[in-house]
């Protein structure tokens, strides 16, 4: 049996805390059925998950990404964006009730706009939250 040790690993991927969380993500992989790549010698999962990356059979970089992967709940894809013929924003960005009616050129869009002095009014109409609270 070959005992394998920390300072083995080390070269291989320099942060011990990353070793530890790649070393426990391909022991987890091979309790799972992955087909190992070192042979057994009657050791334990973590063991030979460790001499896998001593020995250089499998590369941390793709037991990172195998990690990242595994941990993510929400996996985000890439489509292309479907944008309506005349340019717009694509159509499933677009509030059903704000769309612009068929036909309706971009110059009919109308916005709501605010004067300073209307601004300011507004700000000084505002009162404070009681901070009695925090005495």
């Amino acid at each position: 049996m070959a005992r394998v040790t920390v300072e083995d690993c080390v070269d291989k991927v320099t942060n011990r805390f990353e070793l530890v969380l790649l070393a426990s993500h391909r022991a987890r992989t091979i309790s799972g059925g992955s087909p190992l790549t070192v042979e057994r010698d009657n050791d334990k999962n973590p063991v030979v998950a460790l001499r896998e990356i001593a020995e250089n059979t499998v590369a941390p970089d793709d037991l990172k990404e195998e990690l990242i992967h595994s941990l993510q709940k929400y996996v985000e894809v890439d489509e292309p964006d479907t944008e309506q013929e005349d340019g717009g924003a694509p159509a499933a960005l677009l509030d059903p009730a704000e769309a612009p009616a068929p036909g309706a050129s971009d110059s009919e869009v109308t916005f709501d706009r605010m004067s300073e002095e209307e601004l300011l009014r507004g700000l000084q109409d505002l009162v404070p939250p009681d901070n009695k609270d925090d005495l």
